[in-house]
């Protein structure tokens, strides 16, 4: 019974980095398709987005997302 919790618990895990992976990848692009379109104000916000989202890619792993939604 005690494993059958460690599981669903690995499983949630396992998805939630999976979507962090995902989530870090769209905010690159929407960062640098922002950076390289808006205005001066907001560029300095998708800095901060693109930061947000290295360092999010960093903790999950690149390849976690694509695997694991087989995309």
């Amino acid at each position: 019974m005690i494993f059958d919790y460690f599981d669903v618990f690995e499983e949630s895990f396992e998805f939630l980095m999976a979507l962090g992976s995902i989530v870090g990848m769209l905010g690159i692009i929407i960062g640098l398709l922002g950076w390289l379109f808006l205005g001066q104000f907001r560029r300095h916000k998708m800095i901060g987005v693109i930061i947000v989202s290295v360092i999010l890619l960093a903790i999950c792993g690149l390849n976690t997302g694509i695997t694991y939604f087989r995309i």
